[in-house]
C-alpha cells in the first residue's frame, strides 16, 4: 500500500497504543495492525503497552497484569460480573492492581516519550477493570491527548449487564474526559454512547488493503486442505471467527446437514475468553447433525510458521483462499472483519443478518447470501446456486471488491487518521 498525503503534513509523533494483548487474531488485534500500518505509513513513532505483545522488544513494554487473561484479573472478573455487592476484599484488590497499572503506564509515557495514547478497547470493554481505571486516571491526571478506540462496549454483552462494579464502569468504560477523541466502529455504537454517555464519537469502520489484493495461492498451500483434514471431494466451509455464543456456529452446522452435499466446516479460531462450555456444545451438536466440524486454531495464525512438533502453520489468508464458503452466522457483530475478509479474497459468504451488518453494511450494495435468525429452503438454494456457478461466483466477488475498495479501504483509513492527529495536535507546518 502506498500512503498518499493531503495537502497538510502531520509530522512524526510519539504514540503509544495500549491494549490487553497484541497478536492473535481477534478483531481488536487485527485491526490495531491495520492502524499501526497507516500510522506508520506517514511518519509516526509507534510504542506498545499490554499484557501480551508479539511486537519486537525494543518498542514494547509489557505488564503481564494488563492482560485480561492474567489469574488476579480473572479472580477479579469472576467476582464483578457475578455478585450483586462488591467486598471489600475485592475493591482493595482492583484499586492495588489499578495503582501498579497506572504506575507502569507513566513509566511507559516516560520510557519512550509518548506524546500521544491510542487505547485500543481497553476503555471500551471491561474485561481488565484495573486496567481502565488506572488509564482514566492517568488521562485525568495529565490531560493529554488520547484516542480511545472502542470496538465493542459492556452494554452489548450480556456477560456483563449483571455486575457489582458500575461505578467503575461509569468511571472508566468510556470516561468522560476532555482530551479523549473517541472512536467507534458503527454507526449504532455512535448513537448508543452519545445516549449513554452524552459522548460524541467518530465513526471510523474497519478496513483491509483494499488497494492491494491478495496473491493468488502459492505451493506452500497445496497440502491445505489435506492439513485441515477435508476430503478431495468434499466442500470447504470455513467459520472464520473464535467459537463464542454470538457467533451462531450451529447455524453453519444446520445449513451443511441440509444442504445433503459432502462438505466439512473448518473453524479458523480457538474459544477465547467466555470459557469451553459453547465449544462443548457446538461439538455435540454437530455430532447430532453428523458433520464433520474441524477446530484447527493450532495450525491457522496471523502468519506462516511451524508448530512446535513440526506441523505446517497457515496464515488466515491461506484458508480464504481455499474456501469454497465462508460462513458468518454471527447474532452479534461490532463490525463484521470475516465479512470484509471474504470481500478480500473474493470468496461467495453467508451472512446472517445481524444488526450492524443491516445498519451499515448491508446498504452499501453489497452480494452475499443472507437468512434472518434461521436458516430457510431459499437459503439452501442460494448456497447450491452459489457452489454450482463460478461464473456467478467470480461475478459477485468482483462486484463485492469494487465496492469494498470505495468505502472500507486503506486509503479511506488514512484520510480519517489524517484528521483525528490533526483534532489532537493541531495544524502543524
Amino acid at each position: 500500500m502506498k500512503i498518499t498525503h493531503g495537502s497538510t503534513h502531520i509530522p512524526p509523533h510519539r504514540i503509544g497504543i495500549v491494549s490487553t494483548r497484541f497478536g492473535a487474531t481477534d478483531g481488536v488485534s487485527l485491526e490495531t495492525g491495520k492502524w499501526a500500518r497507516v500510522l506508520e505509513e506517514f511518519g509516526q513513532h509507534l510504542y506498545y503497552f499490554a499484557g501480551l505483545c508479539d511486537r519486537p522488544d525494543e518498542i514494547s513494554f509489557v505488564v503481564p497484569e494488563a492482560h485480561f487473561m492474567h489469574p488476579d484479573v480473572q479472580a477479579i472478573s469472576e467476582i464483578a460480573y457475578t455478585a450483586s455487592t462488591r467486598p471489600q476484599g475485592t475493591t482493595r484488590h482492583i484499586h492495588e492492581l489499578r495503582k501498579y497499572l497506572k504506575n507502569s503506564l507513566y513509566e511507559f509515557i516516560g520510557r519512550f516519550d509518548i506524546e500521544l495514547l491510542l487505547v485500543e478497547n481497553a476503555l471500551s470493554i471491561p474485561m481488565n477493570v484495573p486496567l481502565g481505571l488506572a488509564l482514566a486516571e492517568l488521562i485525568a491526571e495529565t490531560g493529554m491527548p488520547v484516542i480511545g478506540h472502542h470496538h465493542d462496549f459492556s452494554w452489548e454483552r450480556d456477560r456483563f449487564l449483571v455486575n457489582c462494579i458500575g461505578d467503575y464502569l461509569d468511571m472508566a468504560f468510556p470516561p468522560r474526559l476532555p482530551s479523549i477523541r473517541h472512536v467507534v466502529i458503527n454507526s449504532l455504537a455512535a448513537a448508543e454512547i452519545g445516549r449513554r454517555r452524552g459522548i460524541t464519537a467518530w465513526v471510523i469502520p474497519n478496513v483491509m488493503d483494499f488497494d492491494t489484493p491478495p496473491a493468488p495461492p502459492d505451493e506452500y498451500t497445496a497440502s491445505l486442505r489435506a492439513d485441515l483434514k477435508v476430503g478431495p471431494d468434499e466442500y470447504l466451509f470455513l467459520q472464520p471467527t473464535r467459537i463464542v455464543q454470538r457467533k451462531g456456529i450451529e447455524h453453519a452446522i444446520e445449513l451443511i446437514r441440509r444442504l445433503g452435499d459432502k462438505a466439512r466446516l473448518v473453524v479458523s479460531h480457538a474459544g477465547g475468553d467466555e470459557g469451553q462450555e459453547y465449544e462443548k456444545h457446538v461439538r455435540t451438536f454437530a455430532g447430532l447433525m453428523d458433520i464433520g466440524v474441524n477446530f484447527v486454531s493450532d495450525i491457522i495464525g496471523t502468519q506462516r510458521g511451524l508448530t512446535p512438533d513440526g506441523r505446517r502453520i497457515y496464515a488466515l489468508g491461506d484458508v480464504y483462499r481455499h474456501a469454497d464458503m465462508v460462513t458468518y452466522p454471527s447474532l452479534l457483530e461490532g463490525f463484521g472483519n470475516a465479512f470484509l475478509e471474504a470481500i478480500y479474497y473474493r470468496r461467495p459468504i453467508i451472512v446472517n443478518n445481524y444488526t450492524i451488518y443491516a445498519m451499515d453494511i448491508k446498504p452499501k450494495g453489497f452480494w452475499a447470501i443472507e437468512f434472518d435468525g434461521f436458516v430457510t429452503d431459499d437459503t439452501i438454494s442460494q448456497v447450491r446456486k452459489v457452489l454450482n456457478d463460478p461464473e456467478y461466483v467470480e461475478e459477485m466477488a468482483e462486484h463485492n471488491y469494487n465496492l469494498a475498495k470505495k468505502f472500507y479501504s486503506f486509503a479511506i483509513l488514512e484520510r480519517q487518521l489524517h484528521v483525528l492527529l490533526q483534532s489532537c495536535f493541531g495544524q502543524e507546518r
